[in-house]
């Protein structure tokens, strides 16, 4: 009976040796996460050093706590039976928090970049205004202010390219946005004041339209003053005949409101007396019928409205004339030309003919580049 006893006893021993044998094989112990705890540890790590705590601050956060969940979920597993331990949830919120180092160490890198990026991108932009500006108002009549800014934000943007190009981005940068204040301020007050101008155009159109139709019904000269363009156009019998390059009063923009205003005025006039150089100071010229009937109403209303003061004189005087050529605006309201181009003009105009003085020929999206 002994003997018995003692012989099953060796064999649940046995039988429970292989078990545990089989289990120990077929059931092995989890594997530390520790490789992809330490892999997490080290990559926001390197992510701090790249200052993605400030660059990138949500990300380096998210990668911390993912840190900090997959060290608490470690230390929880630890805590049960050695088989049973599991840690995929461990693994995951390491992997987690590396993709967020990683991502949070890139936007560190964009942004050593990006002032680079930006202030190539910056640059073009203003150099694309002050070149609009150099092209639309190099002779538009602005006011000394907004040429002051004109002036200061074109020194801005050379300060602030060199800086750029010599890696001072935060110099850059101060000199960057100072120079976009002042250039695409004074831009847009010049773009505003361009269009405002050119409201009128629908008006212009129509002496000019009148003006050629009158050309042609006469057969004979007619002259079309464009300031925008700078340019006196001549023709025959309602054809283009010639054209020449003129010279203007300093504030030409608008019309002549009073005498010394140096404004061109705008309208239809005609040609009341032509002067020789034994007449004139300036060559040759040809005398406009200014102010006509309705710049004279128009003065009137000014000074009933309180526009103008009552101490105002209209204007007068108004030629074409020589002595052109200087390639600035500077007559008292005049048009000059060359001498040359006045002995020309004099000899195929008489008293009488037709002379139209308008903003411009075109519309506004037409002149502008």
């Amino acid at each position: 009976m002994q003997k018995s006893r003692k012989r099953i006893l060796l064999i649940t021993v046995t039988v429970l040796f292989t078990f545990l044998t089989v289990f120990l094989l077929f059931y092995s112990v989890p594997p530390s996460p520790e490789k992809e705890i330490r892999e997490a540890r080290y990559s926001l790590a390197e992510a701090r050093k790249k200052n993605a705590h400030y660059y990138a601050e949500h990300l380096y956060t998210e990668a911390s706590a993912y840190l900090d969940s997959a060290m608490f979920s470690w230390e929880k597993e630890n805590q049960r039976f050695i088989y049973k331990r599991n840690y995929n949830e461990v693994i995951r919120y390491a992997e987690l928090s590396v993709l967020r180092s990683h991502l949070a160490s890139k936007v560190f890198e964009n942004n050593i970049s990006e002032p680079e990026v930006s202030h190539i991108q910056r640059i073009k932009i203003l150099r694309d205004i002050e070149k609009k500006i150099n092209l639309r108002f190099r002779n538009y009549p602005l006011n000394s202010d907004i040429r002051e800014r004109i002036m200061q934000g074109k020194l801005l943007l050379k300060e602030g390219e060199t800086a750029w190009k010599n890696y001072h981005y935060s110099v850059a940068e101060k000199k960057i946005s100072e120079a976009e204040y002042y250039l695409a301020s004074a831009y847009e007050y010049s773009q505003a004041s361009l269009s405002n101008y050119f409201s009128l155009y629908p008006k212009w159109k129509t002496w000019v339209d009148n003006t050629l139709a009158m050309s042609d019904s006469i057969n004979d000269y007619s002259i079309i003053v464009d300031k925008f363009a700078r340019k006196l156009h001549v023709y025959y019998d309602g054809q283009k005949y010639s054209e020449y390059s003129t010279e203007l009063g300093p504030n030409w923009v608008g019309d002549k409101m009073v005498w010394g205003d140096k404004a061109t005025p705008e309208g239809m006039y005609r040609v009341s007396k032509k002067l020789r150089n034994d007449s004139t100071v300036f060559y040759k010229a040809l005398l406009l019928n200014y102010p006509n009937d309705e710049d004279t109403a128009d003065f009137q209303t000014a000074l009933a409205r309180g526009i103008l003061p009552h101490s105002s004189r209209i204007g007068g005087m108004i030629e074409i004339h020589g002595h052109g050529g200087k390639g600035i605006d500077w007559t008292e309201g005049c048009v000059a030309l060359t001498d040359r181009e006045m002995d020309e003009l004099f000899d195929l105009v008489r008293i009488g003919t037709p002379v139209t003085i308008v903003g411009s020929m075109l519309e506004l999206d037409s002149v502008i580049r």
